[in-house]
């Protein structure tokens, strides 16, 4: 893929994650988790670029292109939060809750629950290449439930909270961040891992 379509299809993955968030930001609890599979069923049927479907199947030399992958996903959740802001629901302020709970957790408990997210979503998507779409609807709402961060949901929920809370809390939110994008692409390839052990 060319980089141009890979900016394109990344940034429209974000979109995609950037809707399901707001549905979930609007209906919290098991009904939002499920409401949020959309976006990653969208995803799969476009084939679009997302961080937690492709990073369980790069190779070695792919690592720049999964990050490119990430920053323009995280360009399409932007998109998406500004919209947000728009609206009349209490969307900041739900946010804020989910992200003032990530901080509490700390950076390395974050990391490790990533794991958890970064495994199901490379599973899911496996089984949906292959047209079995179940592990995704299910995938996705025991993600969420479990309290499992992913990394491209989290960016959007990040963006749409109160500007003044987002710049107060700048260096938490990147120390966390970055530890639950190294927790996700473990838990990508972790699959990978188990199999080359049992092999």
């Amino acid at each position: 893929m060319k980089t141009g379509q890979l900016i394109t299809s990344s940034i429209l993955a974000g979109i995609c994650i950037g809707i399901a968030g707001f549905g979930y930001l609007a209906e919290k609890g098991i009904i939002g988790a499920v409401l949020f599979a959309f976006g990653l069923l969208t995803v799969v049927h476009y084939s679009l670029k997302l961080y937690t479907g492709t990073a369980g199947f790069i190779q070695k030399n792919e690592i720049g292109s999964l990050l490119l992958i990430l920053l323009f996903n995280i360009v399409g959740c932007l998109a998406v939060a500004l919209i947000a802001r728009c609206s009349p629901m209490p969307l900041q302020d739900t946010a804020q809750q989910i992200l003032e709970a990530r901080l509490a957790n700390g950076p390395l408990r974050g990391g490790v629950l990533a794991i958890g997210c970064g495994f199901i979503m490379t599973t899911a998507v496996t089984f949906a290449r292959k047209g079995q779409h179940l592990p995704l609807l299910f995938g996705v709402p025991l993600f969420i439930m479990c309290g499992f961060p992913h990394c491209v949901a989290d960016a959007f929920y990040y963006l749409c909270v109160p500007t003044e809370f987002l710049f107060e809390h700048t260096l938490d939110i990147l120390a966390f961040y970055i530890s639950i994008v190294i927790g996700n692409f473990i838990g990508c390839n972790l699959y990978r891992a188990i199999t080359t052990i049992t092999a």
